[in-house]
């Protein structure tokens, strides 16, 4: 909640709770957040100043929305949204990081193996030392989910997810595959795992995107999103045969002309 909500819901609502003798449950944790500024003023209905909810899911899909706001999130101080930061975070953390790991992954798999996870090769170096950044970076993002500190959390997703194309870029099971497929095939089975992995860490702040993500494997999402004991474990999800569909682009780029139609259209200083 606001700022200005955090006395009356911790003091004085509480207080008429407990003197109404009456058995409703008083608040266990409360939140509070600082204020969400448009280009640093106030967000003004009259004055056409912001983008309100129903005009930003006109836009673009909730999920955009969702991770820059709560990877932005006004916990410590006041923050300002402008179009530009938001196309910015948008363009680097979904697009070219979440998104361009799945859509890199399927494609390979599919061009070299076919639409099914293959089943060949052994995990090695590469798989073990992601296994150990991983458990190290879910048990951190864990922690600060369940603190309900918001932007420390999503710093550490954008790292899992930074990790998965940094694996990819040492496994490269494209340059694997001419010498050695079984090599080549286990980075693959391995990468694929990771996008069911980053799907249920993700389901917290991007639902609809972490369900299309289940949705590439055939996956009901309520059985698939159980929180992982261990990277090791989600990582061996896919034993090879598992079949996939090609997935569409998760997260379209926001181009420059979109961003100064918007400041025109909603009132940006």
């Amino acid at each position: 909640m606001g700022k200005d909500n955090v006395a009356f819901h911790a003091v004085s609502f509480p207080c008429t709770i407990l003197g109404s003798e009456e058995p409703w449950k008083t608040v266990d944790t409360l939140k509070s957040l600082n204020w969400l500024t448009w280009y640093g003023g106030k967000f003004s209905t009259s004055e056409n100043r912001g983008i309100f909810m129903d005009q930003a899911l006109e836009i673009l899909p909730a999920d955009y929305w969702r991770w820059h706001l709560m990877a932005n999130a006004p916990e410590s101080d006041d923050a300002s949204f402008t179009l530009e930061h938001f196309a910015s975070v948008v363009n680097k953390d979904l697009a070219d990081v979440l998104g361009n790991f799945v859509n890199r992954i399927t494609r390979f798999c599919n061009a070299r193996f076919g639409l099914a996870v293959p089943s060949a090769g052994a995990y090695g170096v590469a798989e073990n030392d992601l296994i150990a950044e991983l458990d190290k970076r879910i048990n951190a993002y864990t922690g600060y989910l369940e603190e309900m500190e918001f932007r420390k959390a999503f710093v550490e997703l954008r790292a899992i997810w930074v990790a998965g194309n940094e694996y990819l870029q040492i496994a490269a099971p494209w340059v694997a595959i001419k010498t050695d497929e079984g090599k080549a095939a286990a980075s693959v089975r391995c990468a694929l795992n990771l996008m069911v992995l980053f799907a249920v860490l993700s389901r917290p702040v991007i639902p609809f995107t972490a369900d299309k993500m289940f949705a590439i494997f055939g996956l009901d999402p309520e059985d698939a999103s159980r929180w992982p004991t261990s990277a090791a474990e989600a990582l061996s999800l896919f034993k090879g045969g598992e079949s996939f569909t090609l997935p569409d682009l998760l997260f379209s780029k926001i181009e420059d002309e979109q961003v100064e139609e918007w400041r025109q259209k909603f009132g940006a200083e």
